[in-house]
């Protein structure tokens, strides 16, 4: 299978499900990218707390919604 044709069938699965199953699941993809933007910020930042890390991930999805 090709990425497009992968891509054609992960729309064709979304396309069928309840509208409220897919926002479950834009919801846990919202989730994990938290959780990874965390990892990140703290393997960056060793020394810092869990409030610093938690202000710098608020930080950086601010910056990717264009929002400062």
């Amino acid at each position: 299978m090709t990425p497009d044709e992968g891509l054609r069938k992960q729309i064709e699965v979304y396309r069928r499900m309840r509208p409220e199953e897919r926002l479950r699941i834009g919801f846990e993809l919202y989730d994990m990218a938290r959780a990874m933007a965390r990892a990140g910020v703290r393997h960056q930042h060793p020394d810092w707390d869990e409030e610093q890390v938690q202000r710098e991930v608020a930080r950086r999805f601010r910056l990717a919604a264009g929002i400062r």
